[in-house]
């Protein structure tokens, strides 16, 4: 396993994922030290957004030092799906999203992740390398997670509304992403498996 600065950064962030949800479980532990919801709401969405910036950041550092590596390409999405799983069960619990919501989101990123793992395993990897409507989907779940986890108005701004709306947003284009990519991975897919049976023969 490579040891570097980016790849440090990506389990900093994998280490911050416990704490976007333990802070709401501050009052159950610490009951005398009389935290508000709403503060609690902005410690956790601190680290989430902490968190979100390593993410950018520890790959701009390792494409700037040239030091990416095939684990690096490993961590990173799993680091990302993690956060974002927790922060929704999170919410869930909280009944600030609705458990479908957040079942839709976390299933596509499951059934995406092995989806790539299929294609990588036929050579055709690049055939769903992130399109721009997944990172219009990430950019719309990105902003909404830490809205929702705030919950209340800041500058002006009702984040339980609009993180409820940025959401939604992002769960649509869950799913379009979602076929999206499967459409453009079925065809590789019954050529690969029609060549297999083709060897058996």
């Amino acid at each position: 396993m490579p040891f570097n600065i980016p790849i440090l950064l990506t389990w900093l962030r994998v280490a911050l994922i416990p704490l976007v949800v333990g802070v709401f479980y501050v009052p159950d532990i610490f009951p005398h030290l009389g935290f508000s919801t709403l503060q609690l709401g902005l410690a956790s969405t601190i680290v989430f957004i902490v968190a979100a910036v390593t993410d950018w950041f520890d790959g701009f550092l390792a494409r700037r030092w040239n030091q990416t590596s095939a684990f690096g390409a490993f961590l990173d999405p799993v680091a990302d799906k993690l956060m974002v799983a927790g922060a929704l069960l999170v919410l869930v619990h909280l009944g600030r999203v609705d458990p479908i919501i957040a079942f839709v989101i976390i299933g596509r990123e499951i059934a995406i992740s092995a989806l790539r793992e299929w294609m990588a395993q036929i050579g055709a990897s690049k055939s769903v390398a992130v399109s721009s409507i997944g990172k219009i989907k990430t950019t719309a779940q990105m902003v909404a997670i830490p809205m929702l986890l705030y919950y209340g108005v800041l500058f002006g701004i009702d984040t339980r509304f609009w993180g409820q709306v940025l959401l939604w947003i992002a769960a649509v284009l869950t799913v379009w992403s979602m076929f999206y990519y499967l459409r453009k991975a079925w065809p590789l897919i019954k050529e690969s498996t029609a060549v297999k049976e083709s060897n058996r023969q």
